[in-house]
């Protein structure tokens, strides 16, 4: 980010949630860069910003898709980039409809089902031997691109996808791409948005001239696009403006996906989610994958372009890691240990199934879902449905403590002797009492040294999770069942130390991967391209290969920035093969050489005949700019000398996207679930593949949908935000007095207008109830929200940070509010995306006791919801708002709890 003319954080509160890597938007800045942040509310990243862009939540797209449209209008993107990088030349089937032509849907989608047939998005085929023109491989109804794909994309195979490189071809991307973004415009940005005409040409100019051979934009996001509406299609938006703009794969140029605290980043890579295996490899589902052939080919077939042709070498690699000598050949490398996917297993699908007495036991590492996690309540009356939970944490946070003294012991709803779950709290080590890794967001795996010794009972995971898994292990050891081998036959020989604490290097080691046999047995390997697909080598995580290269921990490294260059390659290790920028190649032109010498990067070195660089070039070594690649045999072999995104299998960055996202291959906007102003852009209001949760708990407001009258039970929008004083739930930050006292109690921020409107006093009190709940915040009336001017109306947003709740054990309490958020998923990543909430808003403290439900229940009754409102697939859009249907619907009193759009089937 230091090397970017321009950056755009959208969607984050970076200054506030990641001052670490804020320092480097503040050198980029020093050095003349241009800083725009674009957010509902005025923080202190906007402070620190050359403007603020004040946005009505949830509309993202509409903006980007405007700077995409400003972008082709004004011939102002990449050309050169554009037609070497980028699929804009390729030509789709015949039969694919864009939202433009079914005003807000695409081709291929069942309404029956709520899910798209990806059929008709494929490329067409040059090939002449084809009998079919598609050459991409459909997607499963419903799946998210996790469990059907890897990162991987569709299988190409041999087939050639047609292009027109002059880009005229009305069925090429280039010219959907434009048809798709014309209506995208900078007055519609100011009617959906809430920003000026004035405000947006800025924007377009700073982020256009800013991008080009000379200079490069860069974006930043974080939960404020993943969590609002349809977060997967806000990255992928950006996305497509940074492919057209020139400014992916180049030094100040990407999007940074703003992870860094806690490795979240390494969380995905060796992943906590459901839906994948480390790097990338997705979860074998029932039925598709009944075989490891099945398996591997679905991720990338040896035919295809690029390295995902190699995933059998990096699943072989993961299973060896995992069973040893227990995989072989022979059982197709444990393959059959792994257990499969039935359906979406996330978050809020465990939490429904806790209420259906579906789940027996919970394990809570460094989780607060009590207040963390969307629709609170839901998630505390889930646990009460247990029968035994295990809480690791070094405060006594509420989910630990929920049965005593949560909401609902106060409302009613529950009672302690009544509550059946059998609680164990078991103290764990924080961050500076435990060696390991953090891996942030610039893929830089991080080594961090213990600084103290944990006191008392207080345990790393790594210790907790190797002596839980000795212990069962020990039970299971006589056992002749054959479900119990794959935990008697891991590998589960880590070496400790006097007090039983694993050694983590060693874990790492493993996680690098090593040689199995012969001469180098137990050698580390230094790169993930020396994986085999034939038992030889195993590795826990093929993208890692190379962290513990020569047998030394790279992540470890220190040398100082004074001491190397400004790629600082020395300084702890990035994925894969220590790259620091990812699809450098590129970083050059079509021939190799530099954009320019103020943006040099990564080239072709015409006398070693190499790639050559600042950077590990993310490109075969060896290959020539003008290769045309070898098809027949695959892999990297078959990747041309500009198919620089080296991951996709045709080797293109993608404006386009023929596969791996369910609900759309370009970025559309929808309004969000609740949202009460009609969509402007299409008749189809809100996303046709959301997944929401119907349950008489998880109501969502009736936006649209109801009587002008009920429409208006929820006047406003909230939208929550994190600070600098606390850490997310609060579980780092509530129980130390010397932060508790700088942020002592919850606020909610109001502009000076909706405070005189609703009545509110300053510092006061104010009651903000949602479909689902209601909580109490102290007044803060500030200029930091702004009303906004959208679809003819006045809008108000609340500011809310979410970091409180109820209980005793913390230094300061208060509200949790996410109790007021409902439970709305994203299709393709199966996470929440409900951050955009209506609200009411009354001055004065809340109800206690049963009354708190009993003012939620008159406020749902007066909006005429039920579990099933907001649930529609096809939901169009009212124009004028005036036409709103003046039946109520009534309260569906036999709405099944969990009963999701989904059937229970398929989870």
């Amino acid at each position: 980010m230091a090397n970017a003319d321009c950056i755009v954080i959208q969607g984050s509160n970076m200054a506030e949630a990641h001052p670490v890597g804020y320092q480097w938007v503040m050198e980029a800045r020093s050095r003349g860069a241009r800083v725009i942040h674009v957010d509902p509310r005025f923080s202190r990243t906007s402070a620190n910003a050359d403007k603020h862009l004040p946005i009505r939540a949830g509309t993202d797209i509409v903006l980007l898709g405007a700077l995409i449209n400003y972008v082709l209008a004004h011939d102002l993107w990449f050309e050169d980039y554009v037609k070497a990088f980028t699929n804009a030349s390729s030509i789709l089937e015949d039969d694919y409809a864009d939202a433009e032509d079914l005003d807000g849907l695409f081709s291929g989608f069942d309404p029956a089902t709520g899910t798209y047939d990806t059929s008709s998005w494929q490329y067409a085929d040059a090939s002449e031997e084809g009998e079919s023109r598609a050459t991409g491989t459909p997607t499963t109804h419903g799946e998210s691109h996790g469990e059907s794909h890897g990162s991987g994309g569709p299988q190409l195979g041999r087939g050639v996808p047609s292009r027109d490189e002059s880009l005229q071809d009305p069925q090429c991307v280039f010219q959907i791409l434009k048809r798709h973004y014309a209506r995208y415009t900078a007055e519609m940005v100011e009617e959906a948005c809430g920003i000026s005409r004035a405000d947006f040409e800025y924007l377009a100019r700073s982020v256009t001239e800013n991008s080009g051979p000379e200079r490069t934009t860069c974006f930043a996001y974080a939960v404020g696009w993943t969590q609002h509406v349809g977060g997967a299609q806000f990255i992928r938006a950006a996305g497509v403006l940074q492919l057209l703009l020139g400014n992916m794969g180049r030094p100040g140029g990407g999007i940074m996906a703003l992870r860094g605290h806690a490795t979240i980043q390494g969380s995905t890579d060796i992943p906590t989610l459901f839906n994948l295996l480390p790097g990338y490899l997705p979860m074998p589902k029932v039925g598709a994958h009944d075989s490891f052939r099945d398996y591997v080919d679905s991720i990338g077939t040896k035919t295809q372009k690029g390295f995902w042709a190699d995933s059998e070498s990096y699943a072989v690699n993961l299973l060896k890691a995992w069973w040893g000598d227990a995989a072989t050949a022979e059982n197709d490398w444990a393959f059959d240990n792994l257990p499969r996917l039935t359906g979406a297993h996330g978050t809020y699908q465990t939490t429904m199934r806790m209420l259906e007495d579906g789940v027996d036991g919970y394990f809570l590492l460094g989780q607060n879902p009590a207040v963390g996690s969307a629709n609170g309540r839901l998630q505390r009356l889930g646990m009460s449905h247990l029968k035994w939970m295990v809480v690791r944490d070094f405060s006594m946070i509420e989910s630990a403590t929920w049965w005593k003294e949560g909401p609902e012991i106060e409302s009613g709803e529950l009672r302690t002797e009544d509550i059946a779950t059998e609680m164990f709290f078991l103290p764990a080590a924080n961050h500076t009492e435990k060696a390991g890794s953090f891996t942030q967001t610039q893929r830089l795996v991080q080594w961090r040294e213990r600084a103290v010794t944990p006191p008392g009972d207080c345990t790393s995971e790594l210790t907790f999770m190797h002596e839980l898994g000795q212990r069962i292990r020990s039970r299971l050891k006589d056992s002749q069942d054959p479900r119990d081998r794959p935990l008697l036959d891991l590998t589960w020989d880590y070496p400790t130390d006097e007090h039983g604490e694993p050694d983590p290097e060693a874990v790492l080691k493993e996680i690098n991967g090593y040689h199995v046999g012969g001469e180098k047995d137990g050698t580390p390997l230094s790169s993930y391209t020396e994986m085999t697909a034939d038992g030889t080598t195993a590795g826990g995580c093929w993208i890692y290969a190379g962290v513990y290269a020569d047998g030394v921990n790279q992540a470890a490294r220190r040398k100082p920035g004074s001491e190397q260059d400004s790629t600082a390659a020395e300084w702890a290790w990035a994925w894969p093969a220590n790259r620091r920028i990812l699809y450098n190649r590129a970083s050059a032109d079509a021939d190799g050489k530099p954009w320019s010498e103020r943006k040099r990067y990564v080239w072709w070195d015409e006398d070693t005949e190499q790639w050559t660089g600042k950077d590990v070039p993310d490109f075969p070594p060896d290959k020539h700019p003008h290769d045309s690649g070898d098809a027949e045999k695959g892999g990297s072999a078959a990747l041309a000398g500009n198919d620089a995104f080296v991951m996709q299998a045709d080797g293109r960055g993608w404006l386009f996207a023929p596969s791996g996202m369910v609900d759309g291959p370009l970025p559309t906007h929808y309004e969000a679930v609740e949202s009460a102003i009609p969509n402007p852009l299409y008749a189809q209001q809100a996303n046709p593949t959301q997944k929401t949760i119907a349950d008489s708990s998880n109501m969502n407001a009736p936006g649209i949908t109801g009587t002008a009258a009920q429409g208006e039970v929820y006047p406003y929008v909230f939208t929550t935000y994190r600070l600098t004083e606390h850490h997310t739930a609060g579980g780092m930050s509530r129980f130390l007095p010397y932060l508790a006292e700088l942020q002592p109690e919850l606020f909610c921020e109001v502009s000076p207008e909706l405070a005189d409107e609703v009545g509110l006093a300053p510092y006061g009190w104010a009651t903000v109830i949602s479909a689902r709940s209601a909580i109490e915040a102290r007044v803060l009336i500030t200029r930091r929200m702004s009303p906004l001017r959208a679809a003819g109306r006045t809008v108000h947003q609340i500011g809310i940070p979410y970091h409180w709740a109820q209980g005793s054990e913390a230094v300061v309490s208060g509200d949790a509010v996410n109790d007021l958020v409902g439970m709305n998923l994203d299709a393709n990543t199966q996470i929440q995306n409900s951050k955009v909430v209506a609200c009411a808003l009354r001055p004065g403290r809340r109800p206690r006791g049963p009354a708190l439900r009993d003012l939620v229940a008159d406020f749902q009754r007066r909006a005429g919801i039920s579990p099933t409102t907001g649930d529609e697939a096809i939901a169009p859009a009212v124009h004028p708002p005036e036409a709103r249907s003046e039946g109520t619907p009534g309260q569906d009193d036999d709405a099944g709890r969990g009963a999701e759009r989904t059937t229970r089937e398929e989870h």
